[in-house]
């Protein structure tokens, strides 16, 4: 390997680990703001995200694939679906983390390229290799472990794992890149977040402007708390073989489910120390399968 390649590998590397070590290190931003509801956290997120991909985009002069975008019927269909979609994803991460489920939160995205692998067959008629069938039968079998020992679904983690999923499978038919895709995304969801902030705050319950400081700049930073992992995730994208990248995508659910039982003592019980063996256990049977198809591309 020459020593720019040698580079740019190292700088992908880097801004990925800045990526996903942002979104495994977000449950310590919302609990902070655990006084402030759910759905008021993902107005103001809403709010100043937009704002803050306004002036990146400005920045980066790509006002033009975004017109080009909302002139697309087809584009702009997907887009409200996927708008959709990750206000849903969002709204039940947040809620799971000043609920006191973290635990749950990582399991689901742990859970999620598993759930990758299931939507390619069902959706794009892709066929399982062995080691992909053997994966997802072990995610199976820790899902219904925790149905059998604990007596509830996982709701929590299923939600989680399905929305990103069926997000990133919509998202990857919508010919918009991804900070454009995001602004119009948050753009989309700006009128109805307005319209709530507004009430809550007409109504005296909203927290912004009511003379905590502090709470109000937690709400403002939740504009490049959102987007400029995003950016960093592109970057991490152009550096690296998609292959490389997926490894990296373990890091953020890692990190939450460390923070989960040593920082947050989630209960551990044995039953969720079953199901999480046998989804680590696929994760490293599908990830040795994708290393082994990656070593034999490149050979």
């Amino acid at each position: 390997m020459s020593n720019d390649l040698r580079r740019q590998a190292l700088a992908g590397a880097a801004f990925a680990v800045a990526a996903y070590g942002s979104w495994g290190f977000n449950p310590i931003y919302f609990k902070a703001l655990s006084q402030v509801p759910a759905i008021e956290i993902l107005g103001h997120r809403t709010v100043w995200s937009v704002l803050l991909l306004a002036g990146m985009l400005s920045f980066m002069r790509r006002w033009r694939q975004v017109r080009a975008a909302l002139t697309s019927r087809k584009v702009l269909i997907t887009l409200l679906a996927t708008t959709v979609i990750l206000g849903g994803n969002w709204l039940l991460f947040i809620w799971a983390v000043n609920s006191g489920r973290v635990l749950e939160a990582s399991l689901g995205y742990y859970m999620n390229p598993l759930v990758n692998v299931v939507l390619g067959v069902v959706a794009l008629k892709e066929r399982l290799t062995r080691a992909q069938l053997v994966a997802v039968a072990l995610a199976a079998c820790g899902v219904g472990n925790l149905v059998l020992q604990v007596g509830v679904v996982p709701w929590v983690s299923l939600g989680l794992a399905l929305s990103f999923g069926t997000y990133g499978l919509l998202r990857k038919t919508a010919a918009v890149a991804s900070v454009e895709g995001l602004f119009i995304e948050v753009l989309l969801m700006l009128p109805p977040s307005v319209a709530l902030l507004v009430w809550l705050d007409l109504d005296g319950v909203g927290h912004f402007g009511r003379g905590d400081g502090w709470v109000d700049l937690l709400l403002i930073l939740g504009g490049p708390i959102t987007a400029l992992p995003l950016v960093w995730f592109a970057s991490a994208a152009r550096r690296l073989k998609l292959g490389i990248l997926g490894f990296f995508q373990y890091l953020a659910p890692t990190l939450q489910f460390l923070l989960a039982v040593f920082v947050y003592e989630e209960p551990f019980s044995l039953p969720r120390l079953v199901t999480f063996a046998l989804i680590w256990t696929a994760i490293g049977v599908v990830s040795i399968d994708s290393l082994r198809r990656l070593r034999t591309v490149q050979a």
